[in-house]
């Protein structure tokens, strides 16, 4: 017999970008269950229901983030273009992300849970193992480019990738703190005139 049972009077979909939303504004620990079931039109019990709890709708969040606002970063490195292109794509699509009207400004991977108690030191570790799982795909664009012969074969790839990851971080903090959109890409414009040099190097 078929389970019965009150059907959901909600979007799911909807009410998960909503939590999205919330998590990415005020961060893990900032973002309270009245806050999100306000935010998602829904009481505590349908919360937990649909979600089963804070932590895991958090993990739903950032999935839905990196499927969606912060798939910026993976589109412009699986471009078939060159890697100084998909590193400078990279950084320019970001930084328009950022600056975009309806983004709370930076990264949801680096902004959600840079400060988290002991309490919640399993969301901390799941938000460095996203930030790290970014910087891993900048490397392997890069050695991707020096397969191919666009890059030298004695290029530091993993400082490279490190350098331009940390450039793509710090220009999320940025954008939260208020700078222009001139700034961020001024930011750009420098850290891609590093590009030769760091090859060469």
């Amino acid at each position: 017999m078929a389970e019965r049972g009150r059907p959901r009077v909600f979007d799911r979909s909807a009410a998960l970008r909503s939590a999205m939303d919330q998590f990415w504004t005020y961060g893990y620990e900032g973002t309270s269950i009245k806050h999100l079931t306000q935010a998602m039109g829904i009481n505590p019990p349908s919360l937990y229901a649909a979600f089963g709890s804070k932590e895991q709708l958090f993990r739903e969040a950032i999935a839905l983030y990196a499927a969606t606002d912060g798939a910026v970063t993976e589109h412009a490195l699986r471009a078939l273009t060159s890697a100084r292109t998909a590193i400078e794509t990279m950084l320019r699509g970001n930084a328009e992300l950022y600056m975009g009207p309806e983004c709370p400004g930076g990264c949801m991977f680096v902004l959600a849970a840079t400060n988290v108690s002991a309490d919640n030191g399993l969301i901390h570790d799941y938000l460095v193992e996203q930030r790290r799982e970014t910087v891993s795909s900048i490397e392997r664009r890069l050695d991707q480019a020096v397969a191919d012969g666009e890059l030298p074969a004695g290029t530091d790839v993993s400082g490279l990738a490190g350098f331009y990851g940390t450039v793509l971080h710090g220009i999320s903090i940025e954008a939260r703190d208020g700078v222009s959109r001139e700034r961020l890409h001024a930011i750009v414009d420098s850290a891609m005139r590093a590009w030769d040099v760091l090859v060469a190097a």
